[in-house]
């Protein structure tokens, strides 16, 4: 089984975040790719089994502008048949702002008939105990998703 674990960040963040899924996931046995979603084509994620997207989000709900592209290429692909997750740092100070991307990119990838395998994580700023805690739940809910 192969994941693909794209990012995007600015602080580090999300860039901790994929790194933590990406072991969670490797732990279970999962070969996984990691790479930054400027680096990153979307037609890669159709040779894979799962996607997991760990974007920030920008200012009052805002996509990240080097991910402007990927995510809108996400609505030229047909991605049945793959399972997803979503997983992103934001700041509470954003109030209603907060974490929008990671909703966004949800919504992007059951558009384009991906099936979400874990609820989506919203992690305030850098992920700590708690949230690695939860980050590997996430893990094991997407690794159970896509070996249904």
């Amino acid at each position: 089984m192969k994941a693909h674990v794209v990012y995007a960040t600015i602080t580090g963040n999300n860039e901790d975040i994929a790194d933590i899924v990406t072991e969670g996931l490797e732990d279970l046995g999962m070969d996984v790719e990691e790479t930054e979603i400027s680096q990153t084509e979307a037609e890669e994620l159709t040779d894979t089994d799962l996607i997991v997207i760990c974007p920030y989000t920008y200012d009052e709900g805002n996509l990240p502008e080097e991910g402007m592209d990927f995510f809108e290429d996400l609505g030229d692909l047909d991605l049945t048949g793959k399972v997803f997750g979503v997983a992103g740092s934001g700041d509470v100070f954003y109030e209603e702002f907060y974490n929008l991307a990671v909703d966004k990119f949800a919504k992007k990838l059951l558009a384009a008939g991906a099936t979400q395998g874990a609820e989506n994580v919203k992690i305030n700023l850098d992920p700590d105990e708690n949230d690695i805690k939860t980050l590997d739940q996430f893990s094991q809910k997407l690794f159970d998703a896509v070996n249904k």
